[in-house]
C-alpha cells in the first residue's frame, strides 16, 4: 500500500517520541485542549497566532516536557463529528515532521461519539492523507533516507476497541488506495487487459473468485455495447465477473471501466482528454470494495460486474448513427460516441438482471452535467427505490462521501426515443438534464428489483490536496459501499 505510515496501538506514550498530537476544541468562551498531558493550554499564544481551532486547522508549539506538540482544531465542542475527525487526522498526518510521533486518541474522540467509530474515522484521515503515488517520479539524491515510514503510536486506555477500529480503518484505507493506484496509472499502462490481470491477481490473493472474459467470450455473450465502444481501439475489451460469498440473492455492483476515453469519433477537446484515465473509477471502486469486504470477512454475497474498454477514434470505430444491440436484446442508436459509458453499463446491467439480485448498484463517471450541477465533491444518486437511495446516502454521510438524490422523471423518458431503434444514447433536449436522461437510459437495462445509479464524475478526482484527498484519483465510493453493504448484510431480510 502506498502509504508511508505505520501505526502501533499502545496504552502509554513510549520514550523517544518527538511529536505529540493533541486536539484543540472551541468552547463558547475560549479554546480548550482535549489533552490533559500538556499542562495548561497557552491560549494567549494561540490567539496571537490567530489559531481559531476550526476543523483541520493545525499549529505547532512546545509543551512543558519539551515535546513538540502539534495541535489540531476539532471545531466547536458540541459539533465534533466523524467527518471532522477525518479532517483532523488528515491535518495531523500532514503536520507531523518527525519519524516517531504519538497521538492521544482518548482525547481526540469526544464521549458523545462511539469510540470505535470515531477512532476509525480519525485513523482513516491519517492514512488517506498519507497516500502517495510516486511510481513515475525520479528519486533525488538522499531521497531514500527520507522515505523511511513514519511511525505513529496511537495511545489509548481503550486499546482493544482501538485495535478493532484501526484494523477496519487500515482495510478501508488500503482498498481506497488500491482504487487510487488503478486510476492514477497512465492509460497506456492500465489498459483493459492490464486492469483485468491486476485486479484478478489482487482479488484472488484474498480468496475472491474472478472470471475474465476476453473479446471472443464477450462476442459469444452478445455484449453489443462493449463491442461497439471498443471497436475503435487496438486494445481488446475485457469483462470481469467477481464473486464473493455464496448466497443465491447477491448484492450486485457494476462499475464503468473505460480505461481511456478520447470520445471516439465524437472527439473530446485536448483539455477534455487530460484526465480521462479517470473514466474507469467506477470499475476500480467495485474491485476495491469487494477486496475490502474479503479482508473484513463480511458475511454477505456480492457479485461485481466490470466491463473494460478503451474508447478511441479510428477507421473501425463505431460511427454516430450506428445501431448496437445490448445483451438484453434492446437496440441502441448511437448519436454521440462520447456517451459511451452507458453503452457498456447497459450490457453489465442486463447481466445483473439475470442474477436475481437483491440490490444492484452501478457506479460511473458518467456525465459532465453532474459536475456542473453538483461540483467536484458531491456525487449524484438516482434509482427506483427511495429506501435504498436513503440508505446509501446515510452510508455516504457516515463515510464522508456525500450523495445527492436526483430524480428519474418519467416525463423525460421521451428524450431518449429513437427514430430507428429502441432507444438512443443521448437526450434530445439540447443538452438539458443530461444526468437525468443518462439515468433514464440505464433504467431501460437495470433490474426491476432495488437499483441505484451513482454518478461520481465530480468526486472521482481531486484537483488539490484537501482533507483525506490527494491530488489525483480519490477512490470515491469504496468507503460508502463497504459501510452500506456491511450494514445491509446485518439488517436485510431473507427474500
Amino acid at each position: 500500500m502506498p502509504i508511508n505510515t505505520s501505526l502501533t496501538v499502545v496504552s502509554k506514550t513510549p520514550q523517544e517520541v518527538f511529536e505529540l498530537g493533541v486536539g484543540i476544541a472551541k468552547t463558547p468562551t475560549t479554546l480548550r485542549a482535549t489533552s490533559q498531558l500538556i499542562g495548561r493550554l497557552d491560549v494567549e499564544f494561540l490567539n496571537n497566532r490567530k489559531f481559531s481551532a476550526k476543523v483541520g486547522e493545525s499549529i505547532v508549539f512546545a509543551s512543558t516536557d519539551s515535546l513538540a506538540v502539534v495541535g489540531v482544531g476539532l471545531g466547536e465542542v458540541t459539533r465534533i463529528d466523524l467527518e471532522g475527525l477525518r479532517k483532523a487526522g488528515a491535518s495531523l498526518a500532514r503536520s507531523f515532521c518527525s519519524t516517531r510521533s504519538a497521538v492521544l486518541m482518548d482525547d481526540f474522540v469526544p464521549k458523545k461519539l462511539d469510540f470505535r467509530q470515531g477512532a476509525q474515522a480519525f485513523v482513516e484521515g491519517i492514512l488517506l492523507a498519507s497516500y502517495e503515488f510516486k511510481k513515475y517520479k525520479s528519486k533525488s539524491d538522499g531521497e531514500e533516507a527520507t522515505d523511511s515510514p513514519k511511525e505513529i503510536f496511537l495511545v489509548s486506555s481503550q486499546a482493544p476497541q482501538l485495535r478493532a477500529a484501526v484494523f477496519r480503518a487500515i482495510c478501508l484505507s488500503d482498498s481506497v488506495c488500491i482504487a487510487r493506484d488503478l486510476v492514477n496509472e497512465p492509460a497506456s499502462s492500465m489498459t483493459p487487459q492490464v486492469f483485468a490481470r491486476t485486479a484478478s491477481e489482487y482479488l484472488q490473493a484474498r480468496g475472491v473468485e474472478v472470471e475474465v472474459w476476453d473479446e471472443k467470450r464477450i462476442a459469444k455473450e452478445k455484449l453489443g455495447g462493449v463491442i461497439g465502444v471498443s471497436k475503435g481501439s487496438i486494445e481488446p475489451p475485457r469483462f470481469l465477473t467477481i464473486k464473493y460469498g455464496t448466497g443465491k440473492t447477491p448484492i450486485v455492483l457494476v462499475g464503468k471501466g473505460v480505461t481511456f476515453d478520447s470520445g471516439g469519433l465524437s472527439l473530446k477537446t485536448a483539455s477534455g482528454m487530460e484526465t480521462m484515465k479517470t473514466d474507469m473509477s467506477g470499475a476500480a471502486c467495485v474491485v476495491a470494495t469487494i477486496s475490502c469486504l474479503a479482508q473484513l470477512k463480511a458475511k454477505v454475497s456480492v457479485v461485481g460486474l466490470v466491463p473494460l474498454v478503451e474508447n478511441m477514434p479510428s477507421g473501425s470505430a463505431t460511427k454516430p448513427g450506428d445501431v448496437l444491440k445490448a445483451r438484453n436484446g434492446k437496440t441502441i442508436e448511437v448519436l454521440n460516441t462520447d456517451a459511451e459509458g452507458r453503452l457498456i453499463l447497459a450490457d453489465a446491467l442486463s447481466i445483473a438482471c439475470e442474477l436475481d439480485p437483491v440490490v444492484t448498484i452501478d457506479l460511473a463517471t458518467l456525465t459532465g452535467a453532474c459536475i456542473v450541477a453538483l461540483g467536484d465533491r458531491i456525487a449524484g444518486i438516482m434509482g427506483n427505490d427511495n429506501q435504498l437511495i436513503e440508505a446509501l446516502k446515510r452510508a455516504g454521510d457516515r463515510s464522508g462521501e456525500e450523495l445527492w438524490h436526483l430524480p428519474l422523471p418519467s416525463k423525460y423518458r421521451k428524450h431518449i426515443d429513437s427514430e430507428i431503434a429502441d432507444v438512443k444514447n443521448v437526450g434530445a433536449s439540447g443538452g438539458q438534464a443530461g444526468t437525468l436522461t443518462a439515468g433514464l437510459f440505464l433504467q431501460e437495462f437495470a433490474p426491476t428489483s432495488k437499483w441505484a445509479h451513482i454518478d461520481m464524475a465530480g468526486p472521482a478526482r481531486s484537483t488539490i490536496d484537501e482533507g483525506v484527498y490527494k491530488k489525483g484519483a480519490s477512490g470515491f465510493g469504496v468507503r460508502t459501499l463497504v459501510d452500506f453493504i456491511s450494514n445491509y448484510s446485518q439488517t436485510a431480510k431473507t427474500r
